[in-house]
């Protein structure tokens, strides 16, 4: 990794939880609340950043934790004693899991497939490692519908530039869009806009979808 891509790193971890306090105070917290909420049994979730939703575990058998970028993976560490149930933090990217095939009954994704490197693939490795009739919940944003005024427009427009600066996140990706062609059977999909969070990085679509 680059030098400056190091330094874009630590800066975006260092600013990720005081910039995001305003939503999480609000409806964000109350969607990972649901997200999280409805896990069951052994849980992986990917891309746990600075483990916003640890604290919300319970009532499950296992968490593992995956997040590859090492300045939010050493805040993530940091949050393990909120939890409430034990948790295993594991350095790895969402499209290369080192778990084996079916290993997992629930697997959990907020905010995180706008800023892998291939969602297609990293959905992939979701269903590879969910048992058959296993659920992937997800909480995502962007990837606004054209059809709905200019938003999907500058969505486009801004999409390199706000990349760059947000540590490798998307505009424009649509998780049903992953799903559909990772072979995943959604049960559903709802198009949210929560307030107040920046209305270019809107819709949220909240929702999960089986392993077959």
């Amino acid at each position: 990794m680059s030098t400056l891509a190091s330094l874009r790193n630590r800066a975006f971890a260092a600013l990720y939880d005081p910039m995001m306090k305003p939503a999480e105070r609000g409806a964000l917290g109350r969607l990972r609340d649901e997200v999280v909420g409805s896990a069951r049994g052994s849980v992986l979730e990917i891309g746990a950043g600075t483990g916003l939703n640890l604290s919300r575990y319970e009532g499950v058998d296992r968490v593992v934790v995956t997040e590859p970028v090492e300045p939010m993976r050493r805040r993530l560490i940091g949050r393990v004693g909120q939890a409430r149930v034990p948790v295993e933090v594991v350095d790895a990217p969402a499209e290369a899991l080192p778990f084996a095939d079916g290993e997992f009954d629930t697997v959990v994704s907020t905010l995180v497939l706008c800023s892998v490197d291939d969602p297609v693939a990293a959905v992939r490795e979701v269903r590879r490692v969910l048992k058959p009739g296993g659920r992937f919940v997800f909480l995502e944003h962007g990837g606004a519908d054209p059809t709905h005024g200019k938003r999907a427009e500058w969505q486009h427009r801004l999409d390199g530039v706000w990349s760059a600066v947000n540590a490798g996140c998307h505009l424009t990706r649509n998780v049903a869009d992953s799903l559909a062609a990772a072979d995943f059977r959604p049960e559903e999909i709802r198009v949210l806009e929560p307030r107040p969070v920046p209305s270019i990085i809107l819709p949220f679509r909240l929702g999960s979808a089986v392993a077959v």
